[in-house]
């Protein structure tokens, strides 16, 4: 930790509350920080992520590639040099939404993302990893009270959000060192105060 800034990111389905979480730490631990998002965080990546989510008929293979592309720009022009500068980095969405979206949801081989993140992020990894875990009717259900940002990826049926968040659970699982699960369900303070007291124990 001494050699670079802490890299952050938030995880979860749509509606989890991972976007608000995101905001209530970076504005928690202060100005040294670098708050951004996936896909995005760079001009060109906006334009990517634009079209990320308004391309109807869009198949999960051309969902990965742009989204390794934008991640590529955003790795190389933001993150990596907030990291370099000892500031810490909170990223909306990362390389484990790859693997829950394009590889449950959308059926790619994990095989193939995984090489595909480790590409695109130059072997980059986060430190801390918060997946916001809820059921998805939950977080669709949220969603719905404000229709009118909705992106196709929320207008999909609940048996892929369902694959999604199936995608998230074994993440965890997996890389139980760096992701803190955490209970979305409960209210946004107590997911902050939880989320928090992560944090703390791991610069502690």
């Amino acid at each position: 930790m001494t050699q670079r800034g802490i890299f952050i990111t938030f995880e979860g389905v749509e509606g989890s509350g991972k976007t608000t979480q995101a905001q209530r730490l970076a504005t928690a631990l202060g100005s040294n920080v670098l708050l951004t998002r996936e896909p995005g965080g760079t001009p060109i990546a906006e334009r990517i992520r634009d079209l990320f989510l308004t391309s109807e008929g869009i198949t999960p293979m051309t969902e990965l590639l742009l989204i390794a592309a934008a991640r590529t720009q955003h790795v190389e022009e933001q993150i990596r040099p907030a990291l370099q500068a000892k500031r810490t980095v909170i990223c909306d969405r990362f390389i484990d939404a790859t693997v829950a979206y394009q590889g449950y949801r959308g059926g790619i081989d994990l095989a193939l993302i995984h090489q595909l993140n480790r590409t695109a992020t130059g072997g980059l990894t986060p430190d801390i990893t918060f997946i916001l875990d809820l059921l998805p009717e939950v977080g669709l259900s949220r969603q719905q009270q404000d229709d009118a940002h909705r992106d196709r990826l929320d207008r999909e049926s609940l048996e892929l959000h369902r694959k999604v968040r199936e995608g998230y659970l074994s993440v965890a699982r997996a890389n139980s060192h760096r992701v803190k699960l955490i209970d979305a369900a409960q209210s946004p303070d107590v997911v902050h105060a939880a989320i928090l007291a992560e944090y703390q124990d791991y610069v502690w």
